[in-house]
């Protein structure tokens, strides 16, 4: 599964003039490490031993109370203050265009060099308008004067992805086992025993779309409240009781009524995930995690053809239908992920230790490195305590930031020209000529390819710092064979059918929803805004989901000819308008606030930052990724 990613990024680093100077990478994810556009500061007349004797606990010593006398005397301070041993990360400039026009770059990569990146905090005259409140459970741990090494931080990274995202991409993979079960369930003659039509089928389908959508909101304000540590292990334990409970369908209402159910307890569980993968990761750490939770979404749908065709063997045992026994049998090893989630979803990085974890995961160094690695990348997650409920206002706020409009727009749109053929490729092929069971193998190879080129998307986006030009790729793939679709006669061979379903879909599956996910994390500014932010934008995905349901109609079978031309349209929208669009549109935004920001002196940005009201993403210092 690893195999082709890495040969691709090794091909993506020759395409664009990227050298890494004779440091082997152990895994793909240290690939991606040398891939990141910051320019290395080489110390090897360094004394390391000063490197890894740096004194912490810097903040008992400063105060934390507004204070920006007190905080700027104490960072003067400080071992290493200049910040001559920092890494200059290079955001602006180091994107597409500059990686395209050949400015070559090299990346040293001493393992034992400084990793740690110069930030607001490095500046003695605005470092205090940046600093953690004093209830942010982190706290102790903030030390604006740490260091670490590249070595450190990839063994670290190394061990938080075993700790934190594995769990996680457990319980996406229980989201989409229980979400997508009822396919295998209907190809299993649920419809039929429980004497419910196709209206009926999709009624519940829509029930499910609408109670997930509606969802979304309220579950992440519940999950800021609580914490989503707490919230998302008790929404997976609820959601996997509805879907055992399913065994004991009986007919058109309590089939509704299940549905509704699952879309109510599942609508909101991506965007928690996203705010609690936040709190260990930086910004352009998230989205490589967050594609291989959709990798995992893919490997979940291959490994569940296996486990109904299992499970489905089972039908007339105990007098019941095979169907049922796959909603108790799913349903149990969901609620067993939900169960275990409870004892390996740690609330922070500083906070891993309990009564059955004595010992915790992370050292004291680890965890300093962790909480300053993303407070460094983002000082606005230190503004909020990880248990913090929003007020009205703040959601209110959230609500109305129309910099995000573009990016839900993103979200509604692009979806819809390769979300039909992906939804009627198995009864397409079913009517090209194929068994039950070649349907079935047929869809997998879409499902294994889609797991490669998903990574590798999400990988380009960040290692060239570009989000709306990548993301549009996946409409740019769709374009072709959308217009085979509309091209192939009736007589066409079943092959052509099959090429032109497989080369839409191999590419829905590596949909470059995971990048636009991370975008709009990226561009919330704030763990406030971020919350409600991640929401919407799901809620505007999943609306994508309805509007495209409407697209293939009955009077159109079997060829959708107009509805492929409308997805067409669709398309070229997308590519033509939407996202240039979007892009030109931050270009602005930033260009408009640099000319603001810039013009200002030292003391009027100290004294902009010490009065205004502007949060999130509204303030004059923050630029927008695009």
């Amino acid at each position: 599964m690893f195999v082709a990613p890495w040969y691709l990024y090794r091909l993506l680093l020759r395409a664009t003039r990227y050298e890494v100077a004779s440091h082997n990478c152990p895994s793909l994810l240290d690939a991606f490490l040398i891939m990141s556009p910051s320019r290395v500061h080489d110390i090897n007349g360094t004394d390391k031993e000063t490197i890894h004797g740096i004194s912490y606990g810097v903040t008992d010593s400063i105060s934390i109370d507004g204070q920006a006398s007190d905080i700027k005397s104490t960072l003067s301070t400080q071992a290493g203050y200049t910040g001559s041993d920092l890494v200059d990360e290079e955001e602006e400039g180091s994107g597409l265009t500059k990686i395209l026009f050949g400015r070559r770059a090299k990346f040293l990569r001493d393992p034992d060099a400084v990793a740690t990146r110069r930030s607001v905090f490095d500046d003695p005259h605005l470092a205090a308008y940046y600093w953690p409140k004093k209830d942010y459970e982190n706290i102790h741990r903030f030390d604006p004067s740490a260091r670490w090494t590249y070595r450190e931080e990839r063994a670290l990274l190394r061990k938080v992805d075993w700790k934190i995202m594995f769990m996680a991409a457990l319980g996406f993979s229980a989201l989409n086992l229980d979400r997508f079960n009822i396919n295998q369930a209907n190809s299993a003659g649920l419809l039929p025993n429980l004497g419910l039509t196709t209206d009926d089928f999709n009624l519940g389908n829509t029930f499910f779309r609408l109670f997930f959508l509606f969802a979304e909101l309220p579950s992440q304000l519940i999950s800021k409240r609580v914490g989503p540590d707490r919230w998302i292990p008790t929404q997976l334990c609820l959601w996997s009781i509805v879907t055992v409970c399913q065994f004991w369908l009986s007919g058109r209402t309590s089939f509704l009524i299940c549905r509704a159910l699952l879309g109510l307890l599942q609508g909101g569980y991506v965007p928690d995930l996203v705010l609690y993968m936040s709190y260990f990761y930086t910004k352009t750490e998230l989205p490589i995690r967050l594609a291989l939770f959709w990798m995992s979404m893919n490997l979940c749908a291959i490994v569940s053809s296996f486990i109904a065709f299992g499970v489905l063997h089972l039908d007339g045992v105990d007098g019941k239908a095979g169907w049922r026994w796959l909603f108790l049998i799913e349903g149990l090893i969901s609620f067993a992920i939900g169960f275990a989630s409870f004892f390996n979803m740690p609330p922070s990085p500083t906070q891993t230790k309990t009564w059955f974890r004595p010992k915790g995961w992370f050292t004291d160094r680890e965890e300093t490195i962790i909480v300053n690695k993303v407070l460094r990348d983002d000082p606005t997650k230190g503004d909020m305590h990880n248990r913090e409920g929003l007020s009205l206002k703040r959601l209110w706020t959230a609500v109305c930031d129309y910099d995000l409009w573009p990016v839900y727009l993103i979200g509604l749109m692009f979806g819809i020209p390769n979300s039909p053929p992906s939804t009627y490729l198995t009864l397409l092929l079913r009517d090209a000529g194929f068994t039950t069971f070649q349907t079935n193998l047929l869809t997998i190879p879409s499902q294994a390819l889609g797991i490669i080129t998903m990574f590798a998307i999400t990988l380009v986006s960040e290692s060239v710092n570009e989000r709306a030009i990548v993301a549009m790729m996946e409409d740019l793939w769709t374009l072709p064979f959308l217009v085979a679709l509309v091209c192939i006669t009736i007589k066409s061979e079943s092959l052509d059918i099959f090429c032109s379903g497989q080369g839409t879909k191999s590419f829905i599956a590596s949909y470059t929803h995971p990048i636009q996910v991370g975008w709009c994390s990226r561009n919330s500014g704030a763990v406030a805004s971020r919350t409600v932010n991640a929401s919407l934008y799901n809620m505007f995905v999943q609306a994508s989901n309805i509007v495209s349901a409407q697209i293939y109609v009955a009077s159109d079978a079997p060829r959708y000819e107009q509805g492929n031309r409308t997805l067409i349209i669709i398309c070229c929208v997308n590519l033509l308008v939407l996202y240039p669009g979007t892009k030109l549109y931050y270009m602005w935004r930033n260009r408009q606030r640099s000319r603001i920001w810039d013009a200002m002196t030292t003391e009027e940005k100290a004294h902009y930052l010490r009065t205004t009201n502007d949060v999130g993403n509204r303030r004059l210092d923050f630029r927008f990724a695009h």
